[in-house]
């Protein structure tokens, strides 16, 4: 089957068409649409270091108070959520947080009595130490504070500090060993 060349007429036409096309002409509202979820607007927020990489689907609240030391990465579908009043997300210097882990400075109580959004809220700062590594999908809760060189273990919720160098996994996270 042979294959139908175009005609210059034929290109313009396509070129008309292509430039009036609804497409073409609704792309700059949602360009600025865009800037207005969580991984962009506040991007632009946070305290960062030198070499800082960020997947470009992270979720940020609150941006102003985070603060990314030098080499942190972090992966895809991550979210750092920061406290409403005060609450501070502080990340050490070459940390790596696997994908779609959750970190959060503020906690609602537990009370029975009452729905959970109903309590008031608290807010904590979260720090991590230098050379940490998070694994995917950790969750880690307000108030807690990783020493240096800690290791969080895939699937983790951490609700308690953790020691510099220690291994934690589980739910909630438990202390496997120490690092050498």
């Amino acid at each position: 089957m042979a294959v139908k060349k175009r005609t210059p007429i034929s290109r313009i036409g396509r070129l008309i068409r292509s430039l009036l096309s609804p497409q073409v002409l609704i792309h700059p509202f949602r360009m600025l649409h865009y800037y207005g979820y969580s991984h962009a607007l506040q991007r632009g927020r946070i305290k960062m270091g030198r070499d800082v990489r960020l997947a470009p689907n992270n979720s940020f609240r609150n941006g102003e108070r985070i603060a990314l030391a030098d080499q942190v990465q972090i992966g895809e579908y991550c979210a750092l959520w920061a406290g409403k009043d005060s609450a501070w997300i502080k990340v050490g210097a070459r940390t790596t947080f696997g994908p779609g882990c959750f970190v959060t400075a503020a906690d609602y109580g537990l009370d029975a009595d009452k729905r959970i959004t109903d309590q008031e809220m608290t807010e904590k700062d979260i720090i991590i130490g230098e050379d940490c590594w998070i694994g995917t999908k950790s969750v880690i809760t307000a108030g807690v504070t990783l020493g240096t060189g800690c290791v969080v273990g895939a699937g983790s919720v951490v609700t308690r500090d953790v020691p510099a160098g220690a291994i934690v996994a589980g739910i909630p996270a438990k202390l496997i060993r120490q690092r050498d």
